[in-house]
C-alpha cells in the first residue's frame, strides 16, 4: 500500500473517533451546534473512505484502456469531497433555522465543551499534517481531504466559540446563530474545492515556476540541438506530462537525437517528481524564433 492510501486510511480513522467525540459532546449537551459539528464529521469519514479508494484506483498502472493511466481519479475524489461539504453546510443551516425558531436549553455545557474540544485539538493537529505531506507528495485526494477536515476545525472552533457565549450568557438563540454562520464559511469553502479539482480535470498547466524550471533543465542538457518549442505542461494527480518539439541539425543522425532525448528526460524525470516526458524530434528547418535555446 502506498503512502497516500495509508495517510487517507488513517484519515478515516481518525473521522471516527472524531465523530463518535462530538456526538458524545452533543448527547451530553443537546446544543444543536454542538449536533450540526458533529454531522459535519460524519462527511469527514465518508470523504476520507472516497480519497482512499480514489487513490488506490489513481496507483494503477496504465492500461489498454487507460493507456495515460488513473491519475485522474484523485480529481474525481476532490470533487465528490467539495460536494460533501456542501451538502454538510446546508444541513448545518437546516438545523440552525430550526434551532433559532424554537431555541432550546442545554444541559452540562462545560463538560460539552471539554469533550468538543478534545475533539478538535485532535483534528487540527491532523488537519495540519495532512495537509503537509499531501502538498509533499502531490496528492490531490489529500489535499482535499486535508482541506475537509481543516473545515470541520473551523467549524468546530465557531461551533465552541457561540457555544462557550451561550454558557456564559445564557441567550440560548446564540448557539444556532453561530452555527449558522459558520455553515455559510464552509459552504464557500466547499464551493472553492469543487471548482478547483474541476480545473484539474481540465488539464490546467503546470504551476509558472515549475515551467521556468523545466525551460531551464531543456536548455541546459539539450547539448547537440539547435532548439526547443512548444513547451507543454499538464497535471494528472501526482504525474506531470511534458512534451515539446525538439529541433536538431538536419544532418544529425537518429542514434544521436535519442540520445539527446534520452539525456532530457533523465534530467527532467530527476528534477520533476512523477514526470511523464514525451520529445517530438525536428529538423533543423523547423526552428522558431519563439523557442527556447539549447546552452
Amino acid at each position: 500500500m502506498e503512502r497516500t492510501q495509508k495517510a487517507a486510511l488513517a484519515s478515516a480513522g481518525i473521522g471516527v473517533l472524531v465523530t463518535a467525540l462530538k456526538f458524545g459532546a452533543w448527547w451530553l449537551t443537546g446544543s444543536v451546534a454542538l449536533y450540526s459539528d458533529a454531522l459535519e464529521s460524519i462527511i469527514n469519514v465518508v470523504a476520507a473512505g472516497g480519497a482512499f479508494l480514489a487513490l488506490r484506483v489513481a496507483a494503477r498502472p496504465a492500461d489498454a484502456e487507460h493507456p495515460y493511466g488513473h491519475h485522474k481519479a484523485e480529481y474525481l475524489s476532490a470533487v465528490v469531497e467539495g460536494a460533501l461539504i456542501i451538502v454538510a453546510a446546508l444541513l448545518i443551516l437546516r438545523e440552525a433555522a430550526m434551532g433559532i425558531l424554537a431555541p432550546q436549553p442545554v444541559d452540562a455545557p462545560y463538560l460539552g465543551l471539554a469533550v468538543n474540544g478534545v475533539a478538535t485539538v485532535i483534528n487540527g493537529a491532523w488537519a495540519t499534517y495532512l495537509l503537509r505531506q499531501g502538498r509533499a507528495w502531490r496528492s490531490p485526494a489529500l489535499i482535499a481531504d486535508a482541506r475537509h477536515v481543516l473545515a470541520d476545525v473551523f467549524t468546530s472552533v465557531g461551533v465552541l466559540a457561540g457555544f462557550g457565549l451561550v454558557a456564559v450568557t445564557g441567550i440560548l438563540v446564540l448557539d444556532p446563530a453561530v452555527a449558522g454562520l459558520v455553515a455559510l464559511n464552509i459552504l464557500w469553502s466547499g464551493w472553492g474545492m469543487v471548482r478547483g479539482s474541476v480545473d484539474g480535470l481540465m488539464d490546467r498547466a503546470a504551476p509558472n515556476d515549475l515551467v521556468a524550471e523545466i525551460r531551464r533543465l531543456i536548455s541546459e542538457n539539450g547539448v547537440g540541438a539547435l532548439e526547443a518549442h512548444d513547451v507543454r505542461t499538464r497535471h494528472a494527480g501526482q504525474a506531470t506530462f511534458i512534451d515539446f518539439h525538439l529541433v536538431v541539425p538536419g544532418e544529425m543522425t537518429v542514434k544521436e537525437s535519442h540520445d539527446i532525448c534520452d539525456r532530457l528526460e533523465s534530467a527532467i524525470e530527476a528534477a520533476v517528481e512523477g514526470a511523464v516526458v514525451v520529445i517530438h524530434v525536428e529538423p533543423g528547418e523547423h526552428a522558431k524564433a519563439c523557442g527556447v535555446p539549447v546552452i
